[in-house]
């Protein structure tokens, strides 16, 4: 799969899909005896979990800045 295309198939994917696919390299790459043959999946999964580990990142900063509004709205109804 050519990089860019490989790109935008991982960017529309939600983060639980993007770990059952490293799940599902993970397990290939355990039944793999020839370390030569997983270079490319091994690179793959790299690339994944720093896909996840940023949507985690971005989600997590929506997460936060969602409470703190709903935090501020409360206050301010309070005052």
């Amino acid at each position: 799969m050519k990089d860019k295309n490989f790109q935008n198939n991982i960017n529309s994917k939600s983060i639980d899909e993007l770990t059952m696919e490293l799940n599902q390299i993970i397990e290939n790459l355990e039944k793999e005896k020839n370390l030569d043959n997983s270079i490319e999946d091994y690179q793959k999964l790299i690339k994944l979990n720093n896909i996840i580990e940023r949507k985690f990142q971005a989600e997590s900063k929506n997460i936060s800045t969602e409470t703190k509004s709903k935090i501020n709205k409360i206050i301010k109804k309070h005052d």
